[in-house]
């Protein structure tokens, strides 16, 4: 059973580390999108297309639910009323905090460096932890030497020179908060509700408050969506209908904790992004900042799961 444990949360943190992946590398195709359109269009476009990306896998899975549930019609009306709500609870919490932790995030790196953005961003690794003791969550002290030692890494990967706070910074901030929450609303409703089913919830939410600051405040021209849309394309498939799958699918049953750290590789893999795409160079800093990273997602994996 222990053996089995271990190869779950590996599974499970394996998905975490590729949604991480996809959100690391959006970050270039975010900072490109903010030159042409507000925050506020490039989420509600992006978010439908994950949409779209997400309703056939939703309507597949649904219909095999149905077919090899095993239920008879009452009982099976039960589980379809409590996943409704499930659906529309854990939708617009998560759907909440998703659309402001992305619209601060998307509308402050316009003002600070792709760089203090990944480290700001990722410092959900901390807030996640913190929440869950105000809940009265317990962790084993090898977490706490995780998230130190991510901590620690991300500043080595991400920050150069002095640090100190501008209005982007700020904000980051903020879009760390309000990802720690959709991190947290994520854990709990996915044991309640099919995850890509909760993962498509959260988009519909987002997209609708999107749209309304699209619609009201910046009032987008075509030409500058045709230049936007490549980095609108990658995001929408790739960060929102991949990513945010995999981050309900591997989050379920598994210690939002561990899952932060795990996604907070995202800013490794910002950077690697930038050195790889942009040419940007890569310093013995920042490697080693990458390393201990790393070496904290490896120490998580001799935690189980803990939840």
């Amino acid at each position: 059973m222990k053996q089995n444990t271990k190869i779950y949360t590996l599974t499970h943190t394996m998905m975490l580390l590729v949604a991480s992946f996809f959100w690391g590398t959006t970050f270039v195709a975010q900072s490109l999108g903010a030159e042409y359109v507000g925050a506020g269009t490039y989420l509600a476009l992006r978010t439908y297309i994950g949409i779209i990306f997400l309703l056939p896998f939703v309507l597949y899975r649904d219909k095999k639910d149905i077919k090899n549930s095993g239920l008879g019609p009452q009982e099976l009306q039960d589980k379809r009323s409590r996943e409704k709500q499930a659906f529309i609870k854990g939708g617009m919490l998560a759907g909440l905090f998703i659309f402001l932790a992305s619209f601060a995030q998307q509308y402050g790196i316009a003002y600070t460096s792709v760089a203090k953005a990944g480290f700001l961003t990722t410092l959900y690794v901390v807030f996640v932890p913190i929440i869950s003791l105000l809940f009265g969550r317990r962790f084993d002290n090898k977490l706490w030497i995780s998230i130190t030692l991510s901590v620690i890494g991300m500043y080595l990967l991400c920050m150069k020179g002095s640090f100190y706070l501008e209005i982007g910074d700020a904000l980051m901030i903020l879009s760390a908060l309000g990802f720690s929450i959709q991190i947290l609303a994520v854990s709990r409703y996915s044991k309640r509700i099919d995850p890509v089913k909760l993962t498509l919830a959260q988009f519909i939410i987002e997209a609708l408050l999107a749209t309304i600051v699209m619609l009201v405040i910046e009032k987008p021209d075509l030409f500058s969506i045709r230049n936007a849309l490549p980095a609108i394309l990658y995001a929408g498939i790739f960060s929102s209908g991949i990513a945010y799958t995999l981050q309900s699918l591997g989050q379920k049953n598994l210690n939002p904790a561990i899952a932060s750290i795990a996604m907070c590789l995202e800013s490794v893999f910002g950077t690697l992004s930038g050195w790889i795409v942009l040419g940007q160079k890569l310093s013995l800093r920042e490697a080693a900042g990458c390393i201990l990273m790393f070496v904290a997602i490896v120490l998580t994996q001799f935690l189980g799961n803990q939840d």
